[in-house]
């Protein structure tokens, strides 16, 4: 019997994920990755709910704790991120360090086959590509698979997603009150796990030594408009909170740190064709070595957009859309697509 260990966060998806790997003959164990004192990852609430869901299934529950190694790489990348005033993802962060990483580092200690996950994701073996893949799942908006292309290219076929093939949440809500679990109707968490209430904001204010600096906001000729209340505030594409009045709405193009300025302009001007990636991962192949037809998704949120993706010299990738792209930004991440929906890997946009 193969055995595999399964992050188990307390909610709905992981505790169905250990159902269907229980049914697919799979020897499970659960852990529960104790990250963040508040918020509501590894509290003590998701740990007596994952508890409660082993104990049900009877299946061994482990608790690690990875306080220290979340605030390091994923915490602290936040903030330093938004430092220089690029906009993070964590949830990609923490995926590459702590899910894949050190889940990854204690599935192998306790001598399991896999690891896996309540990711809404398909990893298949492809005939075409000759190995295993990763997949956008069933599941449309609710897909999860731009999240996951930091996934290790050597780790594929020691992951497993059991949520793949399903097409909403009300089918596992259905699952989990078929096997009287009390999570049935838990709500699922939106928020970033560490700021439970959302205000980003004051959560860089509080847990750095930030301290507010106000400036011009200007546009791209450097005619002053108005004033901003600290760059880290604002985002790209944002045009909501500028206290601007002005003859044409204004948004968030960028900004010039050096002058401490917030640049605006018209809707227009927050559209590009073109962008470049660093940080790259490729989980489908090895190297890119020519021009590829892709499509990519700028944002979890944004639709995927069909683009040409150019290797560069430095190893990063340059990427031209056949149409303009709204409010590409710094920081965020970039995972391309093939016809096929497999991921061929991602990068960070610089």
């Amino acid at each position: 019997m193969k055995k595999v260990l399964l992050g188990m966060s307390g909610g709905v998806d992981s505790s169905v994920a250990a159902i269907l790997l229980k049914e697919k003959g799979y020897e499970v164990l659960g852990v529960t990755l104790v990250l963040w004192d508040d918020g509501k990852c590894g509290n003590v609430n998701t740990i007596k709910d994952a508890q409660k869901v082993c104990e049900k299934l009877q299946i061994p529950h482990y608790v690690v704790d990875l306080k220290q190694e979340f605030n390091k790489c994923v915490i602290q990348n936040f903030i330093n991120e938004y430092k220089i005033c690029r906009t993070p993802n964590p949830c990609i962060e923490c995926n590459k360090y702590i899910k894949f990483g050190l889940m990854y580092q204690k599935a192998k200690e306790l001598e399991c086959d896999y690891i896996a996950t309540g990711h809404y994701a398909k990893i298949e073996y492809s005939e075409k590509y000759n190995k295993n893949v990763l997949k956008k799942s069933n599941a449309g908006n609710k897909d999860q698979s731009y999240v996951l292309y930091n996934l290790p290219s050597h780790m594929i076929d020691n992951v497993l997603f059991p949520l793949g093939e399903f097409t909403n949440k009300e089918q596992i809500r259905q699952i989990a009150k078929n096997n009287n679990l009390e999570i049935a109707n838990k709500a699922d968490s939106e928020d970033i796990c560490f700021i439970p209430d959302g205000d980003y904001k004051r959560f860089l204010e509080s847990t750095s030594d930030w301290k507010l600096k106000r400036g011009n906001i200007v546009n791209n000729k450097g005619e002053i408009l108005g004033k901003h209340e600290g760059l880290y505030k604002y985002t790209i594409g944002q045009r909501k909170g500028l206290g601007i009045s002005y003859s044409v709405p204004l948004f968030v193009m960028g900004y010039n740190i050096a002058r401490n300025e917030l640049i605006v302009g018209e809707e227009k001007e927050i559209f590009s064709s073109e962008t470049v990636a660093n940080e790259i991962n490729l989980i489908l192949v090895d190297k890119i070595e020519k021009p590829i037809k892709v499509t990519a998704k700028i944002r979890y949120s944004a639709k995927e957009a069909e683009c040409m993706i150019y290797p560069m010299e430095n190893g990063e990738i340059k990427v031209i859309f056949n149409n303009p792209q709204r409010a590409i930004t710094p920081g965020q991440s970039i995972v391309f697509y093939t016809d096929d929906n497999i991921v061929l890997g991602g990068g960070k946009i610089k």
